[in-house]
């Protein structure tokens, strides 16, 4: 077994180590999500708590860890008898992004049940982690299915498998600790909401601070058991004290005041639901007992929100996180009393308080990056040809699109694809172990045999050979590339403002979908991958917003550098298929013959049955028609900025896989 990394020689991040220390006192808080760019020790912070947490108390041969003093009586491995039982340390238990759902909740043998009647059931994670740590690093690439089930999981504190009216049921109450890359994309709203405290980490940007990164990240390479020797005494004093915290909670009062700022502070920023209430005032009663006090403070208060409200006033995933924290002093002030005379535990880590991401949102933060507003709140453009990012104009709710066919890639809300979850549409014999029982089917090629197998009794002789697999049909996630048109002729104020827009609103609806997304923009002599593509909606929206527009049109290029996009993608990733997305009015300038080279650009996607939109933003009373014709040249679809809308002419998916079925007939 490795040595891991001592929590307590970890540099800086304040806030992440309060964080954690606060679930090991009170894991009734409800887990940690730490965000922040690569390489900002935020697994090795995680993976180091473990060794921090007291002994737990355990049945001795439950495979379910059950305490002794309170054994689960729907235990698979029970009933146990109360009393007994042996010490062990903690668990923490990683979940890969990639698990099935049988490694996350266990494996139920469908085969012995159905002929033996036997629940023979093999434990998943879910039943390692009981009583311990659940750390899901990458947490926002974890499937939507998985997802489910640790939402279900966290809020009923018990895990259940059923397998065609056989179920097995037992205890999963787990810390759950994740960490996140926001460059790589966000949680869903209702997972987000089920960690209690979250966390922004960056590296430090001070040389000192830096260099005995590097310093104790080397000393540990070299001799990871005597590096961890020599923090050995910090580790047992932080281990102590995490013991005597929790002694000390039962006895920590809450009191009316605390209360009365907690709900004031939940109201003022508007958060969703009563739990963030409930979250501050189970962290506000951990920070007081790490203090070693047994009476919350309002600077308990203060830092329980920075703690648990940053990622619940998210409203649309292009929000950052963050708390306006003069609006936060004021509230406490009106509510119980001001907080700038109250010093912090000064021996905690992170005991002076935590700093969130200032909030960059529309409701402030710094602005400095906008364009300036001219007169009626347009942006002023720069004299040259090339004129200054335009902002978006609000977002809507569009139609829906969808890739024609049944694909197999990865489990989303888009297009139809053969999916582990869906409706049943058939059986088929398994392929490897038998995941999604048909049992119609099973019993079906099962029956014609029981005579020749000497059946005599009520029970069906089934063997391997009869089983079968569900095929199921559900919704994929798919490659949503944008190959947006900035060039001079785009460039009209409001027009681009509508363009832009219109790609936000695009960008939203590939967020709800599960989709990967990328961009591709043209203008001037050549094209770029402003994005490659990435789970990150919210890294696309920023790099649009501030998206320049002038110059020529070389429609040729944003096409051929979507196909090397396309290309090296199909190689990365072959099971998802794309549908690409151009935003153009079809004129093409520069060089000899644009437009003849613009329509053999298009007849590679045409040659390739790549699904294709063509987002048509001709506009003026004279239209040349030709977004039009792209469309058919890229065997795909056009449509207007006023048809992308939902509430507009229905049909628009209807159209757009008829229109592409046509062609390729």
């Amino acid at each position: 077994m490795s040595t891991p990394f001592p929590f307590t020689a970890v540099v800086g991040q304040d806030d992440l180590r309060l964080a954690l220390l606060l679930n090991a006192v009170s894991p009734a808080v409800g887990g940690v999500l730490v965000r922040g760019e690569k390489g900002t020790a935020k697994s090795t912070a995680v993976r180091a708590l473990s060794a921090l947490l007291p002994e737990v108390d355990v049945v001795s041969g439950c495979r379910f860890s059950c305490d002794p003093g309170s054994p689960d009586p729907a235990c698979p491995d029970g009933p146990h008898e109360a009393g007994g039982g042996a010490p062990r340390p903690a668990r923490m238990v990683e979940l890969p992004v990639g698990a099935s759902e049988d490694r996350l909740v266990g494996a139920l043998d469908i085969e012995r049940a159905l002929a033996e009647g036997v629940k023979a059931f093999e434990p998943g994670l879910l039943a390692d982690a009981h009583r311990g740590i659940l750390y899901v690093d990458e947490v926002n690439l974890l499937h939507d299915h998985l997802v489910d089930l640790l939402l279900d999981a966290a809020a009923m504190g018990a895990s259940y498998v059923e397998r065609e009216g056989v179920s097995v049921r037992h205890a999963a109450r787990f810390l759950l600790v994740g960490t996140m890359n926001p460059e790589e994309g966000e949680l869903r709203p209702q997972l987000l909401d089920r960690f209690g405290l979250t966390v922004e980490v960056a590296a430090s940007r001070e040389p000192d601070q830096r260099v005995e990164v590097v310093r104790r990240r080397l000393a540990y390479d070299d001799d990871p058991a005597g590096f961890a020797a020599r923090w050995a005494g910090e580790e047992a004093a932080v281990r102590a004290r995490i013991a005597a915290a929790r002694a000390l909670l039962p006895a920590v009062r809450l009191g009316d005041g605390a209360l009365r700022q907690i709900a004031a502070t939940c109201a003022a920023f508007e958060v969703d639901g009563m739990r963030a209430d409930i979250v501050m005032a189970r962290t506000a009663t951990a920070l007081a007992a790490w203090a070693g006090r047994t009476e919350v403070l309002a600077e308990d208060v203060r830092q329980a929100a920075l703690l648990a409200l940053p990622h619940r006033r998210r409203r649309n995933p292009f929000d950052a996180p963050g708390l306006d924290e003069d609006k936060l002093d004021e509230t406490l002030e009106e509510f119980g009393g001001s907080t700038e005379d109250e010093d912090p535990d000064p021996d905690g880590p992170g005991g002076g308080g935590g700093q969130p991401t200032p909030d960059s949102g529309p409701q402030g933060g710094d602005t400095s990056a906008r364009p300036e507003a001219g007169e009626g709140g347009e942006p002023q453009a720069s004299a040259g040809a090339e004129q200054s990012a335009v902002r978006a104009a609000e977002p809507f709710r569009t139609k829906a699109l969808s890739v024609p066919g049944i694909g197999r890639g990865a489990a989303g809300r888009r297009s139809r694809a053969r999916t582990e979850h869906g409706r049943t549409t058939g059986a088929r014999r398994p392929r490897g172990a038998l995941t999604k029982l048909h049992l119609a089917a099973t019993v079906q090629a099962a029956a014609p045999h029981q005579r020749a197998r000497g059946r005599s009794g009520p029970g069906l002789v089934v063997r391997r050979d009869d089983l079968r697999q569900a095929v199921r049909e559900g919704r994929e996630s798919n490659l949503v590339l944008f190959v947006v048109d900035a060039s001079g002729s785009m460039a009209a104020r409001q027009r681009m403002g509508a363009v832009k827009g219109a790609v936000l609103s695009l960008l939203l609806d590939a967020y709800q979908r599960r989709d990967k997304v990328g961009l591709v923009t043209f203008r001037g002599s050549a094209a770029e991958v402003a994005l490659p593509p990435t789970s990150s909606v919210d890294a696309a929206a920023a790099r649009l917003e501030s998206l320049p527009t002038g110059g020529r049109t070389p429609l040729a290029a944003g096409l051929l550098k979507a196909h090397e996009v396309l290309r090296v993608e199909r190689l990365r990733d072959p099971a998802r298929r794309p549908l690409v997305v151009v935003v153009t009015d079809g004129r093409a300038t520069g060089g000899p013959e644009p437009l003849l080279l613009a329509s053999r650009s298009a007849g590679l996607f045409a040659a390739d049955r790549v699904a294709s939109v063509v987002v048509d933003c001709e506009s003026g009373p004279v239209r040349l028609g030709l977004a039009g014709k792209l469309a058919g040249e890229l065997g795909g679809t056009a449509v207007t900025l006023d048809e992308l809308r939902a509430d507009s002419i229905a049909g628009l998916v209807k159209d757009v896989v008829k229109d592409v079925q046509r062609r390729a007939a």
